[in-house]
């Protein structure tokens, strides 16, 4: 970032993130910035999925009892994915493909965005959304507007036994109102982003009942990069094309 003052014709920055916030305040508005749109929504996604079906499954209580040598049959609750319903918080590759892949297990899907079209609500109607979904999904970008958007009243308001998921960004969700609802064990969650980041030691949330963390690798998987380059080559072919 400090090259950019240096740079008076610079018309285009291009980054492998999905998310443009961490530029987004220090590039001139002169300057067109676009983020790696679409190449990371199959690993995202399928972390998404992994992560629900891990809590579904109760898996991190069996790696405990497996950790312990125990034979813990009838000694732990499972669910299952099958008839559940997902809100997801952001409806662009990430969210509409992690909507396709929970249709594949029985689950149906609800979309939010922010602004509504077809097939997808207005974040305005989000709180009034939230009665009847077990599951919800954060995928949206970190902007003014979603920025605490899953404050102490979202969560109040989420189901009991319900799980929250997010791989946006941390600051989207609340961290202490998050804290709270997880230690009276009402609802559950799992994160691959947090506020702050990296999580430090001895943070609360490492000791909160029913959480997941991953430490910010949804998209860690081979072939992510390529796709982002992949990704990257068409945004400057493109751009260079309007330019001439």
């Amino acid at each position: 970032m400090r090259l950019l003052p240096l740079l008076p014709k610079l018309r285009m920055v291009q980054l492998l993130s999905a998310g443009v916030d961490e530029w987004a305040s220090r590039v001139p508005t002169t300057v067109n910035l676009v983020g790696a749109r679409g190449a990371h929504a199959g690993p995202v996604s399928e972390w998404v999925l992994s992560a629900i079906l891990a809590q579904l499954r109760a898996w991190p209580t069996l790696v405990r009892f497996q950790d312990q040598g125990i034979w813990a049959h009838r000694r732990f609750e499972a669910d299952t994915l099958q008839g559940k319903k997902a809100l997801i918080v952001g409806a662009g590759s990430i969210g509409t493909l992690v909507a396709h892949r929970l249709a594949a297990f029985g689950a149906t899907a609800t979309l939010v965005a922010k602004n509504a079209r077809p097939g997808v609500y207005s974040s305005d109607d989000l709180l009034s959304l939230l009665s009847g979904h077990q599951i919800v999904v954060v995928c949206a970008p970190l902007t003014t507007e979603t920025d605490g958007l899953i404050d102490a009243k979202f969560l109040a308001a989420m189901d009991d036994g319900a799980l929250l998921v997010n791989v946006g960004r941390g600051r989207i969700v609340d961290t202490n109102a998050l804290v709270d609802e997880l230690n009276r064990e009402r609802i559950r969650a799992a994160l691959d982003v947090t506020e702050p980041e990296p999580l430090p030691e001895g943070h609360p949330l490492w000791q909160c009942p029913g959480l997941l963390l991953s430490p910010h690798s949804a998209r860690t998987v081979p072939g992510t990069n390529r796709l982002c380059y992949e990704v990257a080559a068409r945004h400057i072919e493109e751009f260079l094309s309007s330019e001439s």
